[in-house]
């Protein structure tokens, strides 16, 4: 019988930011969700863009051919194959990718924000658990917490779930069952529908950063 054996190895990342992290006032991490690309996922953020926001992106570490072998390349944060060290290695890498940016920031009151947008968004929620950075919103967009999650990491912080009242994967059933984990678990949070399906179209990126202050 063969015998599993894992090995640490040095892996080079990718991501791609809009603004100036250096002079910026809010920054903005933003993960993408399976099988999509930061390059292009970005664009989605840019009417939140001015001179005082930095968004910045990164990629999956896993990279893969989303039809076949050839053609449109996506990117995906973990599978169940593995889970826990894919896990342990996109926090390490997150917390890397946050380190090096916000020591670049020269502002010592910078506001952070982080998005999550589907996979993305059990993501950026077990990154935030990890509890290795501080931030000031947490915004889970077409997504939901992971059902192994604890919720001591949100006490200082706001939330923020948004869910498209097209999106397929947002039943009413899942909707549901998210507000009363949270409810139990004491969450305050703030939930909002929008007219949309499974994606973050760029009005309402920019009509709820506007409401909710998020830059």
């Amino acid at each position: 019988m063969s015998e599993k054996h894992n090995l640490k190895v040095e892996k080079t990342a990718t991501y791609y930011t809009l603004g100036n992290v250096k002079t910026a006032k809010t920054i903005w991490f933003v993960l993408h969700g399976y099988g999509m690309l930061a390059k292009y996922f970005i664009k989605k953020f840019e009417p939140i863009l001015n001179e005082e926001t930095c968004i910045i992106a990164p990629d999956g570490l896993s990279k893969f051919y989303t039809q076949g072998f050839y053609g449109r390349v996506g990117a995906t944060w973990m599978t169940k194959e593995d889970r826990e060290e894919e896990i342990e290695d996109y926090i390490n890498y997150l917390n890397k990718l946050y380190e090096v940016n916000i020591a670049e920031n020269n502002n010592e009151n910078v506001k952070i924000n982080l998005l999550g947008f589907s996979q993305g968004g059990a993501t950026v929620s077990r990154w935030a658990a990890s509890k290795k950075i501080t931030f000031n919103n947490l915004i889970l967009w077409a997504s939901v917490f992971p059902d192994d999650m604890t919720f001591d990491f949100l006490n200082n912080n706001n939330t923020f779930v948004l869910l498209g009242d097209k999106d397929e994967f947002a039943t009413d059933k899942n909707v549901q069952t998210q507000k009363e984990v949270l409810a139990k678990s004491g969450v305050d949070f703030t939930l909002i529908k929008f007219e949309g399906a499974h994606d973050i179209p760029k009005k309402i990126i920019l009509e709820q950063t506007q409401l909710n202050s998020w830059n």
